[in-house]
């Protein structure tokens, strides 16, 4: 039930891979708790549910609650909307997204953190199947407001404000905000046009390491300088000695993905091996590609000389 994109059998998956069966399929993104998801997968059963959402405690939960009930048609994944709908659903094939209060972000220095802008709009539309329709819910109003224009910009959608659906008020915060007072604000944006940009998922790696040449340095300064890496910023946070090496904690920042990832530099039958160590199955990526990249210049800086090289 829970979605481990690092040993997906293929990029993106196919439904079939999924949920071992096809069907129309959903995307929920920022599921909370799980008990809209749950609502929706149980009047849907014909449906495939994807549910989306970056806090580790609500997957948890979210997932007990699925279990507890036995459902088969939701898959949840712990992360980012964007990263889930690139590479995780196949173009073309959604029928219906879900976005039910997602964060205002209300503050104008922030707004370009939002969800719901044009570019979002412009990639949605490469993912939904003709007909297909995204599902905002919102007590903020600006940020609807917002939505709307953001969508009109493309001229890709048709969009119609109609009174929130029923199940859509029963969120967590749903909730909390009607017990309170507030006005809700519900949009259906259904795809009319498809934008002609390629969004091809993230393209992933087998290994990302090199072998090098020479002695294993007595100490190894690495700092914390963010490091550029392709497609975004790489940090080494923390180095530590153990018996076999060194373990570069390595925090990697790239478009609709973060990870913090172990690099290890050990000594190996073929000599000193520097990559990514296997411990948490990270996504191998062009950035972990380059954050390895960057190891390996450091460790040659130090006098040794790369032999093999898989970055």
């Amino acid at each position: 039930m829970l979605v481990r994109p690092a040993l997906l059998p293929t990029w993106p998956p196919a439904p079939q891979d999924l949920f071992g069966r096809e069907g129309p399929l959903a995307l929920e993104i920022g599921f909370g708790d799980g008990r809209f998801t749950l609502e929706y997968a149980l009047a849907h059963p014909d449906r495939l549910v994807l549910g989306a959402e970056v806090s580790a405690a609500s997957v948890l939960r979210a997932y007990k609650r699925m279990r507890r009930l036995g459902v088969e048609n939701v898959r949840l994944y712990h992360g980012e909307g964007p990263f889930a709908l690139r590479n995780l659903v196949p173009p073309g094939s959604l029928q219906e997204v879900i976005v039910n209060f997602p964060d205002p972000w209300p503050k104008k220095r922030h707004q370009e953190r939002r969800l719901l802008q044009e570019g979002f709009f412009r990639k949605l539309s490469t993912r939904l199947r003709e007909g297909g329709s995204l599902l905002l819910t919102t007590d903020h109003e600006g940020y609807f407001r917002f939505a709307l224009e953001e969508a009109a910009k493309t001229g890709l959608y048709r969009v119609e404000e109609k009174p929130p659906p029923e199940a859509h008020l029963r969120t967590k915060y749903a909730l909390k905000w009607r017990e309170a007072g507030r006005t809700f604000f519900h949009a259906v944006f259904t795809k009319v046009g498809e934008d002609p940009t390629p969004w091809p998922p993230i393209r992933r790696y087998a290994v990302a390491h090199a072998l090098l040449e020479g002695s294993l340095p007595e100490a190894l300064e690495l700092g914390k300088t963010p490091v550029p890496v392709p497609g975004g910023m790489a940090v080494f946070l923390e180095t530590a000695k153990g018996e076999k090496g060194f373990y570069v904690l390595t925090h990697l920042e790239e478009e609709d993905l973060t990870q913090d990832l172990l690099l290890e530099v050990r000594p190996s039958a073929h000599g000193i091996y520097a990559g990514v160590s296997r411990f948490g199955s990270p996504l191998i990526t062009e950035g972990v590609k380059g954050a390895v990249r960057a190891l390996v210049a450091r460790l040659e800086a130090l006098g040794l000389r790369v032999v093999q090289d898989h970055t």
